[in-house]
């Protein structure tokens, strides 16, 4: 595709929609600022969906009527996939889309468009960007460069693995994977992601538990598959589109256990933290009383703590105690 001169305009449109699109403007803020250097009538974003496979209308306007079967018809055109594989727009009237915008856009007065396939800088696909103008000189092939240059940063807001969260909820040194209640799992924007997260035996389980109940966040420590002690929080979040979808954060760290606690004595605790008294502690932990006692002794005087209501709140204050972790279904 042939290579433009950007003008202060240019720029200055192009450093909106980058703030548009990761501030509260969206989709919206975005195509309002690009408008400014390419003439559009109408716009659609179309968002591909990893989890089912397919595409769905996310945003629109400026059409008349918009048929829920377009994005779909759309992404079976071998237009689509030469779109595809050049990653660039295909202007209207470009071979094998007649048919297309005959049928879905003509018979509502528009006369000119293109179509921009959304990929990530980083290369994994998101969507399509649908652009449409009555004037037949609209959108050419110097709109179609534009559109091309800044399609990097409207990938964005195709994104559906994105997850949205509080920036501050999360400290540094943390690595994540986010879910929502379905199971599905998503990528959390600006946070490393988890293998240890991505791989555990019933992450999907805790997180939708954790949906369903009335907590804002919870803390806790982790041994994993690999025998590696970690620091877990999981926080509320929103998935998919804008974060309409909910859905939590289960972030972690690897660690060692605090207070040079032992995993039983760590054990111990979390019953502690349960309001347990030392028999069904010993019970649980299939222990004798005599041996719950000995290792509450140690708990103690590791913590500085004397009394189970001061251990107690120091317990949950600072996470202490090892996550209940649901089993996964068999099969």
């Amino acid at each position: 595709m042939d290579q433009i001169t950007l003008s202060p305009r240019h720029l200055h449109a192009f450093t909106e929609v980058g703030f548009q699109v990761a501030g509260q403007g969206g989709a919206q803020g975005a195509m309002t600022a690009l408008r400014r250097v390419v003439p559009m009538d109408a716009y659609e974003f179309v968002a591909f969906d990893p989890a089912s496979g397919r595409h769905q209308s996310l945003v629109s306007d400026g059409y008349a009527r918009l048929d829920s079967d377009a994005a779909e018809e759309y992404v079976r055109l071998d237009s689509y996939r030469a779109a595809m594989a050049g990653r660039e727009p295909l202007l209207m009237g470009s071979p094998g889309t007649e048919r297309y915008y005959r049928r879905h856009l003509e018979p509502y007065g528009w006369r000119a468009g293109l179509t921009t396939p959304l990929f990530l800088e980083e290369g994994r696909y998101t969507g399509l960007l649908h652009l449409n103008a009555r004037d037949p000189e609209a959108l050419c092939e110097r709109a179609a460069v534009l559109i091309n240059a800044v399609s990097p940063t409207l990938a964005h807001v195709t994104d559906l693995r994105r997850c949205h969260i509080d920036p501050i909820g999360l400290p540094p040194g943390f690595h994540a994977v986010a879910f929502d209640r379905g199971g599905t799992r998503r990528e959390v924007a600006g946070v490393p992601p988890s293998e240890a997260v991505a791989a555990g035996p019933g992450m999907a389980a805790l997180a939708r538990e954790f949906i369903d109940s009335r907590e804002l966040n919870r803390r806790g420590l982790w041994l994993d598959p690999g025998g590696t002690w970690r620091e877990v929080r999981l926080l509320r979040a929103g998935v998919g589109f804008q974060g309409a979808i909910q859905g939590a954060v289960i972030a972690e760290r690897p660690c060692a256990p605090p207070y040079e606690l032992t995993g039983r004595e760590l054990d111990v605790l979390t019953h502690v933290a349960r309001g347990d008294s030392n028999p069904q502690i010993a019970a649980a932990l299939v222990l004798s009383v005599r041996t719950v006692t000995t290792h509450l002794e140690h708990i103690f005087a590791k913590l500085g703590c004397d009394s189970r209501t001061r251990l107690t709140t120091k317990v949950l204050a600072e996470g202490l105690c090892r996550l209940d972790m649901p089993v996964p279904p068999s099969g």
